[in-house]
């Protein structure tokens, strides 16, 4: 039985399910990441950087997409068959990782720079809503 099916939790059927992603992605290792939270800018929230070591990976072979409210960034090199070696250390890799994100984030964008996939988020402040409800009579 998981904390979700308390009947004090409304509406977290699908959370069990996005817990059980992350755990399975957060197994695999490659490529190494960083997560940063960067200065506020003004009336944008906070902003997070992700930072992916994707040396030897070109623009052309990553791919930055939102996918069912996931981020999710893929590496696909391909071996080059005209290349003749004598030791071989560094292998043609594929990768993908995914980050789930909460409702509202938005993506500012991405940039590649030496090696390194950053990819800027923005989570907005958060209103405060307090709505009354209005209690009928039954009649």
């Amino acid at each position: 039985m998981s904390a979700f099916s308390s009947p004090f939790m409304l509406g977290f059927d699908d959370i069990e399910r996005v817990l059980d992603r992350v755990s399975k992605a957060a197994n695999d290792g490659y490529p190494p990441y960083n997560i940063e939270r960067l200065p506020k800018n003004e009336g944008q929230g906070d902003i997070i950087r992700i930072t992916l070591a994707v040396a030897g990976f070109t623009r052309e072979q990553l791919d930055v997409s939102v996918e069912e409210s996931q981020l999710v960034i893929r590496g696909r090199q391909v071996d080059d068959k005209s290349r003749q070696y004598l030791h071989r250390g560094i292998a043609a890799r594929q990768f993908q990782r995914a980050f789930v994100l909460a409702e509202g984030i938005e993506i500012l964008g991405a940039d590649l720079k030496d090696g390194l996939l950053s990819i800027d988020l923005a989570r907005p402040e958060p209103e405060r809503v307090i709505r009354k409800i209005e209690i009928s009579s039954g009649e």
